[in-house]
């Protein structure tokens, strides 16, 4: 017998491996020599360019990934322990049943108790593994160049994507190459396998992949072998945009403003993608010809993500209730004239809140009348259906609002399973390319002509004013950090936005409001209420923290991020 002590960074689930070992557990030799019969062998995929090409499409379901993996658990829908959105961790919704976003929202994380974040280190490292496993054994494998260009393409893009959700998780990581470690390494004096880079050599090193991907990639899924849900060269330059926006922001401080407006700037170019003239709401219900979208995960009845309208629908229609919008996000949405509710001749009216806002309200919240399914959401008290007075009232909203946001009305609440969830997630679309370029252009040159474009392209297609001329840079910065909240609220963009602005210390700090509606003689009172006691956040919270697990299992050889201990 031996014993072999292992973390995600020596380890990370080799393919014909039948034996996944714990930190301390014994595994016997002979055991692990044995061949599996419920997995395809590296030397059949390594003889097979077809069985080759289908371990890398497989490695895209692992991109974003949670800690029920195993299970198949997606990104974004699912995107946690089981329902929560990574919304649930922000101002934007909470959760109403907890599902582990709690403890986070009130600043509550530590090493060894992650919540739901606790997922990224170990799925990146072992998604890097194989990635670079693929890497090392593709020149074996008998296939035309031009198919080995592309496949080598997509796999750089897979490995910068992990890199890029590590960076903006933890900051600084570990790069570990094009190295392959399995059960036979010793790891007793590789104590370099520990060794944290800095954050711009890291923002460097998948700045790289991302060129190399590009380089190799098509523009478009032109060819039959090249589905949506696959790398493009659109992909790989709207992931080098967004880090390297990340990379210029504050909490980085590891790049150009100007090198990002560059990076956008690429994508806009190539002349491959438009907003959507469709409908707001129906960005994320129309997968197919859709201009907007440069790289989505794509599902099918039988290979579904979670049930997304029982899970987030309003209880009166025996949804659940989960993921429920903050009073603070209502309260962002301006008037439909494009002033703020708190501005001076806006219109807005306390007594009717929901008239007149920006139409991507309506596309993103369910609130006390809106029309929902043929009838309405009736969320007031007492009597309303959607309310505590309502059915299953223990799926009633604390924030007295229910998503709207990607749900399907044309799916059923009530016993979807294997009917619901076919709805892509989008990583990557147009709008937030606009957005990053009149960002980095706004940092790096003020408000020109060039970022009122972009913004106002946004602003427009959702049906809302252009922004009035002579903003100071000041000002376009408020601006595009509200348009940034509403047009990409609840694809878990805020999250990272309030972190890499460093004003996390004040969103994060304001109280969870809700509202709590009455009816009296007919006349509908809206009283704010605090839906989630504690929200806190501290500056440790800026990075997550590495779970302890990992830090016991490298001889306390990692470094912990500030804030959480050793």
């Amino acid at each position: 017998m031996k014993t072999i002590k292992l973390n995600n960074l020596k380890y990370m689930w080799m393919l014909t491996t039948a034996l996944v070992c714990l930190t301390g557990v014994s595994c016997s030799h002979n055991y692990l020599e044995i061949t599996p019969t419920d997995r395809v062998s590296d030397a059949a995929i390594l003889a097979d360019s077809v069985l080759f090409e289908d371990y890398v499409i497989n490695r895209y379901m692992g991109i974003q990934q949670t800690n029920k993996e195993a299970e198949g658990t997606p990104p974004g829908f699912g995107r946690g322990f089981e329902y929560a959105l990574w919304s649930s961790l922000t101002d934007e919704s909470m959760y109403t049943n907890d599902d582990n976003t709690w403890l986070i929202q009130r600043g509550q994380i530590a090493p060894e108790n992650t919540g739901i974040a606790g997922t990224f280190w170990g799925r990146s490292y072992r998604g890097i593994r194989d990635i670079n496993y693929a890497l090392n054994h593709i020149n074996e494998v008998p296939m035309s160049e031009g198919l080995k260009n592309r496949l080598t393409g997509e796999l750089k893009f897979q490995r910068a994507f992990r890199y890029f959700d590590l960076i903006r998780n933890y900051g600084k990581v570990v790069l570990v190459g094009d190295r392959v470690y399995d059960l036979t390494d010793d790891f007793s004096s590789t104590d370099s396998l520990y060794v944290r880079s800095s954050i711009k050599d890291g923002i460097a090193y998948v700045r790289t992949q991302l060129d190399e991907a590009a380089g190799l990639l098509p523009v478009d899924h032109s060819s039959s072998n090249w589905a949506l849900g696959r790398a493009t060269k659109g992909a790989a330059l709207a992931l080098k945009s967004r880090l390297l926006l990340y990379a210029a922001s504050p909490l980085y401080n590891a790049g150009s403003w100007s090198d990002a407006a560059k990076a956008a700037k690429d994508v806009m170019e190539l002349q491959r993608y438009s907003l959507y003239q469709g409908g707001y709401g129906k960005i994320f219900l129309t997968p197919d010809n859709n201009p907007e979208i440069i790289f989505e995960r794509l599902y099918a009845t039988g290979a579904v993500h979670v049930a997304l309208e029982i899970a987030n629908g309003p209880n009166g229609y025996d949804g659940w209730g989960g993921n429920t919008p903050l009073q603070n996000l209502v309260d962002a949405y301006e008037m439909a004239n494009g002033k703020a509710i708190t501005a001076v001749g806006s219109g807005y009216d306390p007594a009717h809140p929901y008239e007149n806002r920006d139409p991507r309200f309506y596309a993103t919240i369910l609130y006390n009348g809106a029309p929902y399914r043929g009838d309405t959401v009736w969320t007031y008290t007492p009597g309303g259906k959607d309310s505590k007075d309502g059915p299953s009232n223990w799926n009633t909203s604390k924030t007295g609002y229910y998503l709207k946001k990607f749900m399907n009305d044309n799916l059923p609440i009530v016993n979807p399973w294997g009917i619901a969830g076919t709805q892509p997630w989008i990583y990557f679309r147009y709008a937030e390319i606009l957005l990053n370029y009149a960002e980095a252009q706004n940092e790096a040159a003020g408000p020109d002509n060039s970022v009122y474009s972009a913004i106002n392209q946004v602003r427009e297609r959702a049906g809302m004013p252009d922004l009035p001329e002579g903003l100071s840079q000041t000002e376009m910065r408020t601006a595009i950090r509200y348009e940034r909240q509403v047009e990409l609220a609840f694809e878990e963009h805020r999250y990272y936005d309030v972190r890499r602005w460093k004003i996390a210390e004040v969103t994060e700090n304001e109280p969870a409001y809700g509202i709590s509606v009455t009816k009296e003689n007919g006349i509908f009172k809206y009283t704010r209420i605090t839906a989630l006691s504690g929200k806190h956040f501290e500056t440790k919270q800026y990075w997550l923290p590495i779970p302890r697990a990992e830090i016991l299992a490298s001889d306390n050889k990692l470094e912990q991020n500030t804030g959480y201990g050793n």
